[in-house]
């Protein structure tokens, strides 16, 4: 936590005002790292989206890069690095910090370990089923490049938990920037490398590689700061191997509960990748379960990828505001669960709560209001034609109902874990998966390929109602009157946001050049803002303006 210092003449903040400064000045620079990182993004899938469109190709590439960016997830920013902080900071209380970096370099040798062993089994299993398996392109394409990028599970997953181990020393820029570095990296590609090459699966190819690259050129730029921090490889690193098995043990539940998004992410592109009808609709049907069954087709071809790119832009106010919150808490949560201090811990999260009402919620009615002047500002170029333009604007409309509540599970969750519960995620998630997988079959034959989104948004309400109650019965009862009025006075702003939003839409002309485009989207998203801080100050939201008061702090290293 970062220091403040005090005149003689006025009394020092007492801790919480400092927490408090300190937690908002880590959430401002995460935040601003993670906007770059999904601006960048943003166009990174402009030109995905100009290259290939919505098609088998694109299909392919997407859900080959869910399977290592799941393991990240999984392994790295996931549960292995949730497990983990809560010993580091246990360790470097009770034993110094010495102790604490042989802990983290015997985390660092497992991780490494057991990564390669996955990566080279994966790789075998591709082989196999590659030497086994229809005699499709697409699934040939979707192998090949699965293939390639599979490596890149084991560097991310070293980048996320280098990064954990930063955050438990209150260093949070070099982690956020390190996204820059793969977004970077692979909008060069697609514009600058790509090209050389006619053939669209010779293009695709080439960004795959560029994946792996840039997973190298990440891990070398957190080393670097990493060693500056006073890190260095120790010899005895056997002697933390109990502190090792402890944290794999607290690991596997957690494992679960975190990726309970994730696996419904992945199970639901892998739906829309079973149960879409081919490219060509008058050839014979290569999937089997068609072949046997003789019935139609629910999806329309490049569903997979409509859901690919529904999913970036829910990720962009996910990632900017509710992981960067979430980021910042946990530390914070922590320690208040090591030193008992449950009344401080309710607090913050409380304090989490509410900043997710107050931007959380207005983030999700504006995706739905703009999905469609977004999509067309951003995808509709190229190969993307106005029909994939359509499909795409349903996704995000309905991924951004889930903007508000996947932001509260973020929050609520490592509250558990600074609790050391794991277990309580670990079950209610579970119970989402099921109801996920139930609802996406029954929805999908009512409302086609956006069924698979809202499927997400209902489950995510539900999973936040849930978590809250078995939250309160842990640490008491939450202050409802305060949240009750927060909810009120947010709800009141956001009606007149979405008035003031849908009517500059409706005098806006129609788009055609993309400047139009872009006014599209910035005047009214712009409008939508200045109504709602102004709202906002009139019914004196005061929470809202933490997130802007300036702070000295910054936790970049020279």
């Amino acid at each position: 936590m970062n220091s403040t210092s005090t005149s003689s003449n006025n009394p020092p903040e007492t801790q919480p005002d400092q927490e408090e400064r300190s937690l908002f000045a880590n959430f401002r620079l995460v935040s601003l790292m993670t906007f770059l990182s999904r601006v960048l993004g943003l166009v990174r899938d402009m030109g995905m989206a100009m290259l290939f469109g919505n098609g088998p190709i694109m299909d392919a590439f997407s859900i080959a890069f869910r399977i290592p960016n799941l393991a990240r997830r999984l392994f790295g920013e996931g549960a292995l690095s949730t497990a983990f902080l809560p010993a580091f900071v246990r360790e470097r209380e009770q034993h110094g910090l010495d102790s604490a970096w042989r802990l983290v370099t015997a985390t660092l040798l497992w991780l490494t370990r057991f990564l390669s062993a996955v990566t080279v089994g994966g790789l075998l299993l591709l082989l196999t089923l590659y030497l086994a398996g229809l005699d499709s392109p697409e699934y040939q394409l979707l192998l090949g490049l699965t293939a390639i990028m599979l490596p890149y599970l084991l560097l991310i997953c070293l980048v996320a938990q280098i990064s954990a181990v930063m955050h438990a020393q209150n260093r949070f820029g070099w982690p956020a920037f390190s996204p820059l570095i793969l977004n970077g990296l692979w909008i060069f590609t697609i514009w600058m490398v790509a090209p050389v090459w006619s053939s669209p699966r010779t293009q695709v190819v080439v960004i795959a590689v560029s994946v792996l690259l840039a997973g190298a050129v990440q891990l070398v730029g957190l080393l670097l700061p990493l060693f500056r921090m006073g890190y260095r490889y120790t010899t005895d690193w056997r002697e933390a191997k109990s502190d090792v098995r402890e944290v794999l043990r607290s690991m596997i539940p957690v494992l679960i509960g975190l990726s309970i998004a994730q696996i419904n992410a992945v199970s639901d592109s892998l739906i829309a990748w079973v149960f879409s009808a081919p490219e060509e609709i008058s050839q014979p049907a290569e999937r089997i379960m068609w072949v046997i069954w003789g019935i139609e087709y629910p999806l329309k071809a490049g569903t997979a990828s409509a859901l690919y790119f529904g999913q970036r832009l829910f990720q962009f106010p996910l990632g900017l505001f509710g992981l960067a919150l979430g980021t910042v808490l946990f530390p914070f949560m922590t320690r208040h669960a090591e030193t008992g201090q449950q009344d401080r811990l309710q607090q913050t999260l409380l304090l989490g709560l509410k900043q997710v009402i107050g931007i959380a919620l207005p983030a999700s009615v504006g995706m739905i209001l703009l999905s469609k002047p977004i999509t067309r500002l951003l995808f509709e170029y190229g190969q993307f034609t106005s029909e994939d333009a359509g499909q795409t604007a349903k996704m995000i409309a309905a991924y951004g109902a889930a903007v508000w509540s996947s932001c509260a599970l973020l929050i609520l969750h490592r509250g558990f874990y600074a609790l050391g519960d794991r277990m309580t995620p670990l079950y209610v998630g579970l119970q989402m998966v099921a109801l996920n997988l139930v609802l996406n079959m029954t929805l999908i034959w009512i409302w086609q390929g956006v069924g698979l989104a809202i499927s997400t948004a209902i489950c995510a309400a539900i999973q936040v109602v849930i978590v809250i109650k078995k939250f309160e019965k842990q640490v008491g009862r939450l202050d409802r009157n305060e949240l009750g009025k927060t909810i009120f006075k947010t709800t009141i702003a956001v009606l007149v946001m979405g008035i003031a939003c849908g009517g500059l839409q409706l005098v806006l002309p129609d788009s055609v050049t993309f400047i139009q485009r872009l006014w599209n989207v910035v005047i009214p998203l712009l409008g939508a803002v200045l109504v709602y801080f102004g709202a906002a100050w009139l019914l004196k939201m005061d929470f809202l303006w933490s997130l802007f008061r300036r702070d000295a702090a910054s936790n970049f290293e020279p």
